[in-house]
């Protein structure tokens, strides 16, 4: 069976690594995972392309809320987020679902957090913000600020968070003003989160955890900030982790060996780290 992962750019990905991880664990010996460049102007034409031999497919940017009208059926966590970054193929017909809301979840439980996160900062606007917010009132929390840094393209993550049922607060990106939280989330790209570094560092900004959800390079500025400011610190390696394994379960039905998965996932990582 044949399964990968799609995204522009996706040479970066490490969800390869995982998935034949997880593939060799499970003695899956037939399967195989690819990661192939595919824009939202190419999707159409390669979910047409998947026949019977297809597992399923992995999406990362910019195809999470793209392939929404090519699905045949959508999962509620999908429905109330309005992305999927998973597409199971069943009797010919294309499922959405979204591993990134439990994904989430599992790795804040892993830093100790399993109930209400109390006040919380969301840096970002985009479908990954969207995800953020369904974890958060999975986790009990019902009110949440946004920092956008485009609030005129926030539409979509504000009907999320109707459907979701939880109130947002929109703030501009760099406001300091934004109120004290006690978990912050960081959802942009590496650097682009600096302002956020600089705020730990100075002292006004103490969130008790911070989660910022780049995996490579680590640790981010934001990361090294909040560790050094004494926050507690959730990398995207660990939501990459077991979003990867709620794929693996969806594709495979079985359940994903989830820790032979983060030893490949780290060593693959410390690789990249070395120079050269």
């Amino acid at each position: 069976m044949k399964a990968a992962v799609l995204g522009s750019p996706i040479a970066h990905s490490l969800s390869p690594v995982l998935h034949r991880a997880a593939y060799r664990a499970l003695g899956l010996a037939g399967w195989s995972y690819q990661a192939i460049e595919c824009d939202e102007a190419a999707l159409p034409g390669l979910l047409a392309g998947c026949g019977d031999d297809w597992a399923g497919l992995s999406l990362t940017m910019p195809l999470k809320r793209a392939v929404l009208p090519l699905l045949d059926r959508t999962e509620p966590p999908v429905t109330d987020v309005g992305a999927a970054n998973t597409v199971v193929f069943t009797g010919g017909r294309r499922h959405g679902h979204n591993t990134d809301v439990p994904g989430m979840v599992a790795a804040l439980a892993e830093a100790g957090l399993a109930g209400d996160p109390g006040q919380v900062l969301i840096a970002g606007a985009g479908a990954t913000a969207c995800s953020a917010l369904a974890a958060v009132r999975d986790l009990g929390g019902r009110r949440v600020t946004v920092a956008a840094r485009d609030a005129s393209r926030a539409g979509p993550l504000l009907a999320a968070a109707s459907r979701l049922g939880v109130t947002v607060g929109l703030a501009g990106f760099d406001d300091a003003g934004t109120p004290a939280p006690d978990l912050l989330i960081s959802t942009v790209p590496t650097g682009a989160a600096d302002t956020y570094a600089k705020r730990l560092a100075g002292g006004s900004l103490r969130p008790g955890l911070v989660f910022d959800v780049v995996y490579h390079p680590w640790p981010t500025p934001l990361a090294a900030a909040a560790k050094q400011a004494g926050a507690a610190v959730v990398g995207g390696f660990a939501l990459l982790l077991h979003q990867a394994a709620g794929q693996v379960a969806l594709m495979t039905g079985k359940p994903a060996p989830v820790e032979a998965m983060r030893a490949a996932g780290l060593a693959a990582l410390a690789d990249r780290a070395v120079p050269g």
